[in-house]
């Protein structure tokens, strides 16, 4: 099965564009959970178990794990296995590296901890794309085109003229021959510019950050973001998995998780 197979698959089963990330933060974990030795695996499962036939992937963040040291690299490969075998994990790691490096950042992320896709950082060319999923046909990589943060038009350029580095990487990644798929991260807080992402690269699936605490248009998200497989994998992290600080933390995070994917329902409708 392919990646966008898989996630088509879940969109349907779920009726969800939604994606969740699983962002874990000391100062935002509930106090007793901050008093175990490893607070993250549990929380985590809580989170998943609260969310599961609500979504469309769960989206882990390697920064909020490496964090924690070794105990938080672990309970992120726990998390990756925890998570159902249907739903799509898509690791936000940015990785962008060449030839060796980054084959064994495949090895690692793909053959072993067993994700679906990853972020990637195209910086250094197609050498970042290639050697993670050139060969493997069930994978895919988001590659950073539009990121969410406010400064990103410093070096990205001024994607609605179409001129620079955000429409280079569009333009050029799309001639690149890969067997699995090359989706983009393009951010619903510069929701003009989704229109144009969208008509450059018109067959890609597309990881929507920025939606919840962020503030990213919704509306742009959902009209702008399908492709002609799958809906858009439309991103939140605080505003679901930090929706209640107290004991009722994981029923709260399923009442954002469906609040916000009724939103998007009502959109696609």
């Amino acid at each position: 099965m392919t990646y966008l197979e898989k996630l088509k698959s879940i969109q349907e089963k779920n009726s969800s564009w939604l994606c969740i990330g699983l962002d874990p933060s000391l100062e935002r974990l509930r106090v007793d959970f901050r008093k175990w030795d490893e607070p993250i695996l549990p929380y985590n499962r809580a989170i998943i178990d609260a969310t599961a036939d609500l979504v469309c992937a769960y989206k882990p963040n390697l920064g909020f794990y490496l964090q924690w040291g070794a105990a938080g690299v672990i309970a992120l490969e726990r998390t990756i296995a925890y998570i159902p075998q249907h739903i799509p994990v898509i690791l936000d790691c940015k990785t962008g590296d060449i030839g060796h490096t980054q084959a064994a950042w495949a090895t690692g992320l793909f053959d072993e901890w067993q994700v679906d896709a990853v972020t990637v950082n195209p910086f250094v060319g197609a050498e970042a794309v290639l050697p993670m999923i050139e060969d493997r046909p069930d994978k895919a990589v988001y590659i950073l085109a539009r990121t969410s943060n406010k400064s990103a038009l410093h070096f990205q350029g001024e994607l609605r003229q179409e001129s620079g580095l955000s429409a280079d990487v569009l333009r050029q990644s799309q001639s690149w021959s890969t067997a699995g798929h090359k989706g983009y991260v393009v951010g619903a807080t510069y929701p003009e510019e989704l229109a144009i992402a969208r008509r450059l690269a018109p067959q890609a699936n597309f990881l929507v950050p920025g939606i919840g605490a962020q503030g990213g248009s919704l509306v742009t998200a959902v009209r702008h973001g399908p492709d002609a497989v799958a809906g858009p994998v439309i991103s939140a992290s605080r505003s679901i998995i930090y929706a209640s600080g107290g004991e009722d933390f994981a029923e709260a995070a399923r009442n954002a998780a469906l609040q916000l994917r009724e939103k998007i329902n009502q959109l696609r409708s």
